[in-house]
């Protein structure tokens, strides 16, 4: 059996790659798991259990909790909230560990499963590993050791999670957001209900897209991978900006009042300069990845702030984050973590702390995102590929070097599998878009005849 666990936990198309017994089996292996890792040190476990609107999330919850239950773990079904608020409940609530039900940015047909140990930090590799083995020797015909009677786990509904979490939310904030005038775009996702509340209870006055999720709609046309509603309607209602988030709102991505994107990095150099204006920005240090534009680093390296770049994925940040002691990082697709009020990446905390900064400086978002300049920089996606053999190929080898050896000092290039999409991304940066756009687009031939 291949590796179930990607970069951001295990996700496929529901009741196909992700069916209704491995979500099941998965979860009774994670109670194994973690119990052996002394997570539950004596006394009977609990766990926090939420899912995005999705229609396939409804059966999976129910195997989840099924699965928790029969291994005699005690479930708090929380109900539709993002990621970020299901890791924090497992924290506030002294879990031993949550469980997300959610594909994130993916449309609608596919699902997935994050835990989330004690604390509400994300499984280490090395549990990850241990919870596909234990499953895996299951399948194959090792049994369960199964409680019984008064051992069983018990279940019930914690509806205080969205009141909880969304207090958090505005008690963390710096000042209030009265005056300002804010789009936000749902992705008829998880924070459908949390983000608008929690951006009126801090005085924003607030208008709504994608918030009528009906289980299918998710991600569909809207939200932070579609942005031209969102652009739109900041412009429409002459808003001071826009703030979009993905299915399960562990992104945040923005829209200036002109109706410019303003993404991940530029929200992170936002940030930044607020952090160490307020003196929480510890190391003066601030965690990207390599795929971070390098208008982001030059802009770093213009206000004295060190830039530590990891491998792609929010769990490298964190990762990093953690190990060093640092306070902010993110991508530049909008996972933006501040470490000091989240475990991980929360797009709701993230544009409540964009609009506080705008808030408090009286300044518009396009002048704050001014700090950086992106350079061009062109993203393809090419499915359908080994995305495997992306290391081992002689012919990309070949192929990234000569672009590389074109486009000199002014520019890079990145090849890298998805870890969540069976596609292959080609990420070229350059000082001329056209040159971008035809080195991107070679090379996205290149892979398809390589890996195809």
């Amino acid at each position: 059996m291949g590796r179930l666990f990607g970069t951001d936990g295990v996700r496929g198309v529901a009741n196909v790659d992700l069916t209704a017994e491995l979500a099941l089996g998965l979860s009774v292996a994670a109670a194994h798991v973690l119990a052996e890792a002394g997570t539950f040190e004596g006394h009977r476990p609990k766990a926090v259990v939420g899912r995005d609107p999705r229609a396939s999330g409804e059966f999976l919850e129910a195997a989840v909790v099924a699965g928790l239950a029969s291994a005699g773990v005690d479930v708090l079904r929380v109900g539709v909230l993002p990621t970020p608020a299901v890791a924090y409940l497992t924290g506030a609530l002294g879990a031993d560990f949550g469980v997300m039900l959610s594909a994130s940015h993916n449309a609608m047909p596919d699902n997935g499963i994050k835990f989330f140990a004690r604390g509400g930090h994300k499984l280490a590799d090395e549990l990850e590993d241990r919870v596909e083995t234990v499953y895996d020797q299951h399948r194959t015909g090792e049994p369960w050791e199964r409680p019984t009677g008064a051992g069983v786990g018990r279940v019930r509904t914690y509806d205080q999670g969205f009141d909880q979490y969304v207090a958090h939310l505005i008690g963390v904030l710096p000042n209030r957001l009265d005056g300002l005038k804010v789009v936000l775009d749902e992705a008829h996702g998880a924070a459908s209900r949390v983000s608008p509340e929690a951006f009126a209870r801090a005085g924003a006055e607030v208008v709504t897209l994608g918030a009528e999720p009906d289980g299918l709609n998710i991600n569909d046309g809207c939200g932070s991978t579609h942005l031209a509603l969102l652009k739109a309607a900041v412009v429409e209602h002459g808003a001071d900006f826009g703030i979009a988030h993905d299915g399960d709102a562990d992104r945040c991505l923005a829209v200036d009042a002109a109706g410019d994107e303003v993404d991940g990095d530029q929200i992170l150099a936002v940030l930044a300069l607020a952090m160490r204006e307020a003196g929480t920005l510890r190391g003066n240090t601030v965690v990207g990845t390599v795929m971070s534009n390098l208008g982001f680093k030059m802009a770093m390296e213009r206000e004295g702030i060190e830039l530590v770049q990891t491998a792609v994925g929010d769990r490298y940040v964190l990762e990093s984050m953690k190990e060093h002691g640092y306070a902010l990082g993110g991508e530049q697709s909008g996972h933006v973590i501040v470490l000091d009020h989240a475990t991980t990446g929360d797009g709701t905390l993230t544009g409540l702390m964009l609009a506080a900064r705008v808030a408090a400086t009286g300044r518009t978002l396009a002048d704050l995102a001014g700090v950086m300049v992106r350079l061009p920089q062109v993203l393809v996606n090419v499915p359908d590929v080994d995305r495997s053999r992306v290391a081992t190929s002689a012919e990309l080898r070949a192929a990234v070097t000569e672009a590389e050896r074109e486009l000199g000092s002014t520019g890079r290039v990145l090849l890298r599998p998805s870890g969540t999409e069976p596609l292959v991304r080609v990420m070229v940066e350059a000082a001329d878009i056209d040159q971008a756009k035809t080195v991107a687009a070679r090379l996205a031939d290149v892979v398809k005849s390589a890996l195809g």
